[in-house]
């Protein structure tokens, strides 16, 4: 029992010491330290490519996502003002350039999900695919919450932030998209 609570003590213990050196990282590269800079990306570069891989499902645009980002991160890391939001700052910086290539293209590509979405559960591969399609189908207000929230385990206080609205704005995309993922996968079935 006591093993328990020393592990639980060392998590804790480990997670801060990982908060406060990200902290100090990311204080250096606002005061200009390209070292620091380059050693807060490597800490969030798989995070920010497998995001841009979810929205464009292609390996080529996922490098252009995330190299994009991390040079709109790199110009503008002065202007972050809270250093504790700085993982919801750079995750509206990229979806931000998801949305800019989105129009730039013209086109949507079909979003990579992880096993499972909320309530909605599915068997075969079939269903997996139907799962892709509807996501893809549905309106950027729906999909990004919902991609946020069941793929990258973000709260809904850090997609607001994220999407620039209220809690509840938030809160009511993520269940009308789910109706609408229901309805959609309803309908093929």
């Amino acid at each position: 029992m006591t093993e328990n609570i020393v592990l639980k003590r060392v998590r804790l213990f480990s997670k801060k010491s990982k908060l406060i050196e990200e902290i100090d990282l990311l204080s250096a590269a606002k005061r200009g330290s390209d070292e620091a800079f380059e050693e807060l990306i490597n800490i969030y570069k798989e995070y920010l490519y497998k995001m841009a891989f979810i929205y464009t499902k292609n390996e080529h645009d996922a490098l252009d996502i995330y190299q994009e980002t991390v040079y709109k991160i790199y110009l503008n890391i002065d202007k972050l003002k809270d250093s504790s939001y700085f993982k919801t700052w750079i995750t509206r910086i990229l979806i931000n350039n998801v949305n800019m290539k989105n129009r730039h293209v013209n086109r949507f590509k079909d979003v990579e999900v992880e096993d499972y979405i909320g309530e909605i559960e599915y068997s075969s591969i079939e269903e997996k695919i139907d799962l892709y399609d509807a996501i893809d189908v549905l309106e950027e207000k729906y999909k990004t919450p919902i991609i946020l929230q069941y793929f990258q385990d973000l709260t809904v206080s850090q997609i607001s932030k994220i999407m620039d609205c209220n809690e509840n704005t938030v809160k009511s995309y993520i269940r009308r998209g789910k109706k609408k993922l229901y309805d959609l996968l309803k309908e093929e079935s």
